[in-house]
């Protein structure tokens, strides 16, 4: 016999009859149990996904009370506008403007503390300059102008940003909030163009047309809300559709009825036309102004005095009604 050979191969012969008795299945390789754990570890972050798009948003709740104030307030605004515009006389307008002072504070509380602007202190303490500037050339102007206005928003809105220079945080803001300071000082002046237009041709009737429209209008919308807030503008907006139709509608058709009692030019169409533009416009800014407060709170920016930002809607709208107002008057009518 001829000498076995070593065998230096690790697959000796007790390893061939151990792959022998195992039927000689071959090993399971690494792809099978690489792709298990693939699978298992992929699923995890499809199923995370899953639910985050399952998660429901969040839909504020609508407060009935709360709603039924600020519809409370804002017919309170629509009537004083209207009362002192009828009640206006060619050499007693001071009361009107003591009344229309009182609503400009109100609307720099409001704005300034919903809206925090740079150096707040320095652009309330302008804004009532401006508001008493406005409200003194309205009454004692040789000429009632709207320019004169004009020339003190922008006097205030530069002497404003010029108190927001002063600190380094501020000045670091005052790039991203010059809209929010021209907001409050416009608006504030804003207030002063309805003691113009009483003396004006026209313009004591279509300051009471424009606020009589634009109070129904939000009263209406408001009031529905705390009865029927549905269907929902936004799940983050305590708004309902029915409201802002219903008082758009309503607001319309208060205009339309005083303008059949009103003297010319104004008529049924026109007395319509103008509310619904006053409808429209208070709307606008008061649906603006709910879905910044909504921002402004998923943000974690909610102002802290509460009642600033439920005024805001209704003060905002009454301001740009009255601009509004003012270009209906001379463009218009």
């Amino acid at each position: 016999m001829f000498p076995s050979m070593p065998q230096d191969d690790s697959w000796d012969a007790d390893a061939s009859r151990e792959i022998a008795r195992g039927g000689g299945k071959r090993p399971p390789t690494g792809f099978r149990d690489d792709k298990e754990p693939d699978r298992k570890g992929s699923a995890e972050p499809d199923e995370a996904e899953d639910d985050e798009e399952l998660e429901e948003i969040e839909v504020v709740p609508v407060r009935r009370q709360l709603a039924l104030a600020i519809a409370g307030f804002a017919g309170l605004l629509s009537v004083g506008m209207v009362l002192g515009a009828l009640t206006s006389a060619p050499d007693s307008r001071l009361p009107y403007a003591i009344v229309v002072f009182g609503v400009q504070l109100l609307y720099l509380l409001a704005w300034v503390m919903a809206l925090s602007p740079p150096a707040p202190a320095a652009t309330a303490g302008v804004s009532v300059a401006v508001a008493l500037v406005a409200d003194y050339l309205s009454v004692t102007s040789a000429e009632a102008a709207l320019m004169p206005l004009v020339w003190t928003t922008l006097g205030g809105f530069v002497a404003a940003l010029i108190g927001q220079l002063f600190r380094a945080e501020d000045r670091a803001r005052l790039t991203d909030s010059w809209r929010a300071t021209l907001a409050i000082v416009a608006g504030v002046a804003a207030y002063a163009i309805p003691i113009v237009l009483t003396r004006q041709e026209n313009g004591t009737q279509t300051v009471i047309v424009c606020a009589a429209a634009a109070g129904v209008a939000l009263v209406v919308a408001r009031a529905t809300d705390a009865l029927f807030p549905k269907p929902r503008i936004a799940a983050q907006v305590p708004r309902g559709v029915a409201g802002v139709v219903l008082g758009a509608m309503l607001g319309t058709l208060s205009g339309a009825a005083l303008g059949s009692f009103l003297v010319f030019p104004f008529t049924p169409a026109k007395g319509a036309i103008v509310g619904l533009i006053a409808v429209v416009v208070a709307h606008l800014v008061d649906l603006a102004v709910n879905f910044g407060q909504a921002g402004r709170e998923l943000a974690g920016d909610a102002p802290t005095f509460w009642v600033a930002r439920h005024m805001q809607g209704p003060l905002g709208a009454f301001a740009l009604v009255s601009a509004a107002a003012y270009a209906l008057s001379h463009w218009f009518l």
